[in-house]
């Protein structure tokens, strides 16, 4: 699996992800939100010196995920900014906690509210569904796994959110493994041809999704180090992984639900990929609310 997704928060300024540039991410999203005008309401209506306190808190239960990149769009706007985390990502916290406290220029923080929860709510709605796979298969020894079904340019970040809730990131894009489905099988004419040519390619990580037992030797005697078992009933899993028997890890994919993850995970599999940990996540019900500092 990838390792190439890892958090990092040493103090309140310092966030790293590997391969996100979040100074490029914060200011792209600012300058979408205010154009060539910037915050019009916020000029005529609040005064330059004003000043808020704000509490951002969750509504629902959540899994939390986004906090740091939050925060730096009203650092951002306003470098003097007081934050006070209360919790950190991947605390899983009850309704109605109370997450990050902030004080500093009302125009400023009325100007980075909207794209400082956006990034929270998404990325803690991933964190949450992800969470509640990963509790459906606790003691199965099945691993949970995302996949590529990300919005463009956030992959990297919405990653780093099933993480947060507990999945293994694994691939990261086309580049770090081979992935050879059904279309590539019949144009290379078969699985093993299939197989052979990604390993003449000297590609090390050879992942093949067969979608009937009678594929699995034929990927097996060419060299496949990963075979991803698609839309398989559990009893079609069960014959799968014992005909495997061990040879390489067995990932079962397709159709996968909370109600039907855990029959999945107890036949055995090495690994589940759930497409719908990014693609169908809903965003968390996280609120901000400001008063007028004293």
């Amino acid at each position: 699996m990838s390792s190439d997704v890892m958090c990092d928060v040493r103090e309140d300024r310092t966030f790293f992800i590997d391969g996100f540039d979040l100074d490029a991410f914060v200011a792209a999203t600012l300058a979408e939100d205010l154009g060539d005008a910037g915050d019009i309401t916020s000029i005529a209506v609040i005064p330059a010196d004003a000043r808020f306190t704000g509490v951002m808190d969750s509504r629902d239960a959540i899994v939390v995920a986004g906090l740091p990149i939050a925060e730096a769009f009203f650092r951002a706007l306003d470098p003097e900014v007081r934050i006070e985390r209360l919790v950190q990502d991947g605390d899983r916290v009850p309704a109605g906690t109370d997450l990050v406290r902030l004080e500093g220029s009302a125009r400023a923080m009325l100007t980075a509210e909207r794209s400082a929860l956006n990034t929270v709510q998404h990325l803690s709605g991933i964190a949450t569904l992800t969470r509640s796979y990963v509790d459906k298969i606790l003691g199965t020894g099945a691993i949970l796994l995302d996949t590529r079904k990300t919005i463009p340019g956030l992959r990297v970040l919405e990653k780093y959110a099933t993480r947060m809730g507990g999945a293994t990131n694994h691939r990261m894009g086309l580049w770090d493994a081979a992935m050879i489905k059904d279309n590539h099988v019949a144009v290379a004419g078969g699985v093993g041809e299939a197989v052979r040519r990604a390993k003449v390619a000297g590609i090390g990580r050879i992942i093949v999704e067969v979608d009937s037992v009678d594929q699995i030797e034929p990927a097996l005697a060419a060299g496949a180090t990963h075979l991803l078992l698609d839309n398989m009933d559990p009893p079609m899993l069960r014959g799968a992984v014992t005909l495997i028997g061990g040879r390489v890890p067995a990932e079962a994919s397709g159709k996968v639900r909370l109600e039907t993850i855990r029959a999945i995970a107890e036949t055995g599999v090495t690994y589940i990929s759930v497409g719908r940990l990014t693609q169908s996540a809903p965003a968390a019900d996280i609120g901000l609310d400001f008063t007028a500092a004293r």
